[in-house]
């Protein structure tokens, strides 16, 4: 079966990418063949910017989807629906691990809705094995010398290593 969509963007920060994240980048490969993992610069993100920066997050990304067929990762900076206009994409793809997810992400889709009513906005649940987990949750057990491969690919183990030792 065809799918309704031909290229779907997976946007986010990825500061860093974890296994939640690579749950739904494969995720939205079922749903789409082509696959655009959007790294957003965020230079304001939580008002103080990201750990690693653009290119750093870039390139682990790519390292942890080095195995996925139809997935590509790309920078991005800007607006999302001029991102998703550039690239061809008609869909994005979020993951939605509680409520709080789900009241920020349909106010980014109303908003991308009212910016472009041809991006589409497809939202798929966290599996129950990655629904607590986000990236500032990593970031702060990996700064305080814990382990964090269980959240995390080993590309990103040692880039945390490197950035908190």
């Amino acid at each position: 079966m065809d799918s309704i969509f031909s290229h779907v963007l997976v946007p986010g920060t990825f500061d860093p990418i974890t296994y939640g994240h690579l749950d739904v980048i494969r995720r939205a490969r079922r749903i789409c063949s082509r696959v655009t993992v959007a790294v957003a610069a965020s230079l304001g993100k939580n008002g103080c910017g990201t750990t690693f920066t653009l290119e750093e997050r870039v390139v682990m990304a790519k390292e942890a989807l080095r195995d996925m067929p139809g997935v590509q990762v790309r920078p991005f900076m800007g607006l999302l629906v001029d991102f998703a206009q550039e690239v061809g994409a008609d869909a994005v793809v979020k993951g939605l691990r509680a409520m709080t997810d789900f009241e920020y992400e349909l106010q980014q889709a109303d908003l991308n809705y009212r910016l472009d009513p041809r991006l589409e906005s497809i939202f798929v649940m966290s599996t129950p094995r990655y629904g607590y987990l986000s990236s500032s949750v990593v970031r702060e057990i990996a700064a305080l010398g814990r382990d964090v491969s269980e959240f995390v690919p080993p590309n990103v183990v040692a880039a945390l290593k490197r950035h908190f030792n």
